[in-house]
């Protein structure tokens, strides 16, 4: 993969061929599309006329005059293409339509109800594209699968982390209910939904039939939660923030440092005596009260105790010359070391894209899914918003004419 993507495409990846029209917005739709997009499918991003209104949400470069897109886009819609329709007029809705019925997939991320008004159900749909596979993600899930009493509340990131459990097991003590730092009600659900899409595009390449694929956000973070379902089932009690500890492991967190923490998890009897010798403990590790897990969960106030007594005299690097290789251990980054560590730039998860309107490159993340033969790739940066609407147009079979007067009345961008 080069170091710098810009706008011309490189060689497929496994999902070449894949054909997909992309009708989210915000972060949980596009989250899911580009990873499509990032392994070789042709995503095609129907925007309104305004654009995905992450488009205005930056940040933007200091020397950026343009201000099409700044981070939020540019981060979650590499490799796709734009297309500017105004959906609430008739001609909108044919363009949309003739695009969906030589799709694979269509994706959306409508409140429930909204496609349906449009003409534009998968019912609808599945008339004249019958292997359409149409996945949603809504805050609550879509009726079709279970009608939930919530379906038609909006929702966001921090939303389906409160409902969905992650909030409530997250926190310095019990009191004190803590959002996860980055998006995970959104960027989880999508990765539900990416898998979800491509189990029924498999199956619809093997009977010609699509189905429709639907991933509550709220039902995405539960399942990631799964220990707050069993804890509950098998023990009756109601798990709460355990701070930088695990209910069940020991030591299982973060510990404090002369510059910052470190995380160790020492989740096996094996991996404690190493580390008991590591720190210059090694009799903790014969003594009954420390040997086994079970009983380091019972002392583990006296285990915290003797880590820190080590860990807090050393900075993080100290730290990692001692146990790197030894015990599960990596220290707590920020993003500026991320940008130093020589691991992302050789895993290539730091890659640059141009950024219109800007002279200096940007980076965002890269691809984090590796295949051997046919590996993902940041082929492109993110679209400006229509920039490829008369090529998608003409692909789809329009002529100049057409074309001209869709915008002549605003229809297209």
């Amino acid at each position: 993969m080069p170091s710098h993507a810009s706008n011309v495409a490189s060689p497929a990846g496994a999902l070449a061929g894949l054909r997909v029209v992309d009708l989210t917005q915000m972060l949980a739709g596009p989250f899911c599309t580009q990873i499509l997009a990032d392994h070789g499918a042709d995503v095609i991003k129907v925007e309104t006329i305004t654009g995905d209104g992450t488009r205005v949400t930056g940040p933007f470069c200091a020397d950026d005059t343009l201000r099409d897109f700044g981070g939020y886009f540019q981060s979650v819609n590499r490799n796709k293409r734009s297309i500017a329709v105004d959906l609430k007029t008739e001609d909108g809705r044919d363009i949309a339509r003739k695009l969906i019925d030589k799709a694979d997939v269509v994706v959306e991320n409508f409140r429930a109800g909204v496609m349906e008004r449009l003409g534009l159900s998968y019912e609808t749909l599945r008339e004249t594209n019958p292997r359409l596979v149409y996945g949603t993600v809504r805050g609550f899930g879509d009726p079709r699968s279970g009608e939930s009493p919530y379906a038609q509340w909006p929702a966001y990131d921090v939303v389906s982390q409160a409902m969905g459990g992650m909030m409530g097991i997250t926190g310095l003590d019990r009191d004190t209910p803590t959002k996860i730092g980055p998006g995970v009600g959104d960027t989880v659900p999508a990765l539900m939904l990416c898998i979800g899409i491509l189990a029924a595009v498999t199956r619809a390449r093997d009977t010609g039939q699509g189905q429709f694929v639907d991933v509550a956000m709220t039902d995405a973070v539960l399942a990631i939660c799964e220990r707050i379902v069993y804890q509950t089932s098998y023990t009756g009690t109601v798990p709460v923030p355990e701070g930088n500890r695990h209910p069940l492991l020991c030591p299982f967190g973060l510990f404090r440092t002369r510059d910052g923490h470190v995380s160790i998890a020492c989740a096996t009897d094996a991996f404690w005596e190493k580390l008991a010798v590591a720190i210059g403990r090694p009799e903790m590790a014969q003594d009954s009260a420390f040997a086994t897990n079970a009983a380091r969960v019972q002392h583990q106030e006296r285990v915290i105790a003797a880590i820190e007594a080590f860990t807090t005299l050393r900075t993080k690097e100290e730290i990692a010359l001692t146990l790197g290789g030894k015990v599960p251990f990596g220290s707590v980054y920020t993003s500026a070391e991320i940008f130093a560590d020589r691991h992302y730039a050789i895993r290539e998860m730091l890659v640059e894209v141009e950024q219109p309107g800007s002279a200096t490159p940007v980076k965002i993340a890269g691809v984090p899914i590796k295949l051997s033969r046919t590996p993902g790739a940041v082929r492109r940066r993110a679209p400006l918003l229509g920039e490829h609407t008369e090529e998608i147009l003409h692909a789809a079979g329009y002529s100049d004419q057409e074309i001209t007067r869709f915008r002549g009345t605003g229809t297209i961008r």
